[in-house]
């Protein structure tokens, strides 16, 4: 081989390490891309599952909430004298497990006489005259409402003064 070749060989081989450095640098770029990609679909992929959860948890207290409004309803009738008993007591504790179990699940009660009437969180079943009440402002609740987190389940059902 003589100089010539050496040199053309040389070149060569110059060209060759830059075609290769820039398939390199390409190759990393993809391989960043696709990273960032998959990223991207894991956290999306885990909202869709948080959100899919929330659904089904709203969709089942949905149907349990009118067994505990019920379960409210008949304790509020239980006359005073037979409160200190024990099946009473009994049942206040059940009561307060229940409270505990949405809790844990993040619902709410929606707080209803003596607040603004507002739209978002109250359904108007009827508007009167009431006295010590000034106008816009609950003063029966018909039936309770509730809220999962920041999105209402059930609007609570009021009576609003004029």
């Amino acid at each position: 081989m003589d100089k010539e070749d050496n040199i053309k060989d040389a070149s060569s081989l110059q060209e060759e390490l830059e075609e290769a450095k820039i398939q390199i640098a390409e190759n990393l770029a993809g391989w960043q891309r696709a990273q960032a990609d998959y990223a991207n679909f894991k956290k999306e992929t885990e909202s869709r599952q948080k959100d899919v959860i929330e659904f089904a948890n709203a969709a089942f207290m949905a149907e349990v909430l009118p067994i505990y409004n019920h379960f409210k309803l008949a304790l509020g009738h239980i006359p005073k004298e037979q409160m200190k008993l024990d099946w009473v007591v009994g049942l206040a504790h059940i009561k307060k497990q229940f409270q505990d179990f949405l809790r844990k699940y993040k619902i709410e009660e929606i707080k209803t006489i003596g607040e603004k009437f507002d739209h978002n969180f109250h359904e108007a079943v009827a508007y009167e005259e009431k006295e010590g009440y000034e106008s816009d402002i609950v003063f029966a609740e018909v039936q309770p409402g509730y809220t999962l987190g920041d999105k209402i389940l059930v609007p609570a059902q009021v009576k609003v003064a004029k």
